[in-house]
């Protein structure tokens, strides 16, 4: 072989003996195999990824392990159960007052269509279960879900992103809000219409209604807890688009199923089988699932860093409103209607 046609990469040339003339590897060189053969490589190793910060708690993500989630879960549930008793012990003071508050659309309905207006108790312990015990830890719930939702927020955010911790204090006010809004939107006008109809189906066959406490006060029940907890979609909607388990452009492609779904949930929830209650019922759910779909349209462009056009969108409601407060003024000053503070606000 012609010494220009040694290959590439072999290195020096290797060391001839003086004596022989042979051509020996060095050293330097056998160590080299050595070093190749069993793994150790001529070169040094290149360092590992140099350890991120964000990755060690997941941008702020707590790592607890299954008892700890266990722990966890019995501490809040041990506090929740504490502020319900607070407030239990704060209603049970007003109990009379509550009941006043909770009997009047029953004696307004009962006066509305010519019957007495006094309910009717059974059995000696119906009064005291009702005014004393029950009526006290409904009103418990209520005055209770602020810090039952913040006990709620705290066992869930651990499993949170830093950043989206910072959604606490609006998802406490707009969840506590929606819920006593939501109560109170079934106690003056889902629980009276409903009522009223109920108790105007025998009128004129012969039947006079004998109403017992306790029928009378599941009922009410039913119904503002429900509507309450109907009225907690859109903080629902949010909070599944805050774990990235549904996003706004999923809901808004299958509407049609949810708005299907919803007259379903008012049909069963309804106290009465007619048209008029069950949209009545239907119409403010599928309002606040658009609500709830428009939050999470928020967030999502919260997290991309993109802003939404408010000073448009304030433009449109208002010019909306004032096309509203115009056809309410045209109606009361050119066609008779006159404005009262009760459902549905205008009539003749």
């Amino acid at each position: 072989m012609h010494p220009t046609d040694e290959p590439k990469g072999s290195g020096a040339p290797p060391a001839r003996s003086a004596s022989s003339g042979l051509s020996i590897p060095s050293a330097a060189s056998a160590i080299e195999a050595t070093r190749r053969r069993f793994g150790g490589g001529g070169r040094t190793p290149p360092p590992g990824p140099p350890p991120d910060d964000g990755d060690e708690d997941d941008e702020g993500m707590l790592r607890m392990s299954f008892l700890q989630h266990l722990e966890e879960l019995r501490s809040r549930l041990i506090k929740s159960l504490i502020g319900v008793g607070v407030a239990f012990g704060g209603s049970l003071l007003f109990s009379q007052q509550l009941w006043d508050i909770v009997r009047q659309p029953a004696k307004e309905a009962l006066k509305t269509l010519g019957y007495p207006t006094d309910l009717v108790a059974i059995e000696p312990m119906e009064m005291f279960n009702i005014i004393w015990f029950k009526l006290p830890v409904v009103c418990a719930i209520f005055l209770s879900c602020p810090w039952l939702l913040y006990q709620i927020w705290a066992f869930v955010s651990p499993g949170l992103y830093k950043k989206e911790r910072r959604w606490a204090v609006p998802f406490i006010l707009s969840a506590a809000g929606l819920f006593i809004i939501g109560g109170l939107f079934g106690y003056f006008v889902v629980f009276r219409f409903g009522l009223t109809f109920l108790l105007g189906i025998g009128k004129g066959l012969g039947v006079v209604p004998m109403v017992t406490i306790t029928h009378y006060f599941d009922l009410f029940v039913d119904v503002v807890l429900g509507v309450g907890l109907v009225f907690e979609m859109p903080v629902l909607i949010f909070f599944l688009a805050l774990l990235r388990i549904v996003t706004p452009s999923f809901l808004m492609n299958h509407s049609r199923y949810a708005i299907l779904i919803i007259f379903i949930i008012a049909a069963v929830v309804t106290p009465t089988p007619d048209v008029f209650n069950l949209m009545l019922f239907a119409l403010p759910m599928c309002l606040l699932f658009y609500v709830g779909i428009f939050a999470s349209y928020l967030l999502v462009l919260h997290r991309e860093n993109r802003r939404f056009p408010w000073r448009m969108t304030i433009t449109i409601v208002l010019g909306v409103l004032l096309l509203l407060a115009g056809a309410v003024y045209v109606a009361v000053t050119w066609y008779g209607f006159k404005l009262v503070p009760h459902w549905p606000f205008l009539t003749r």
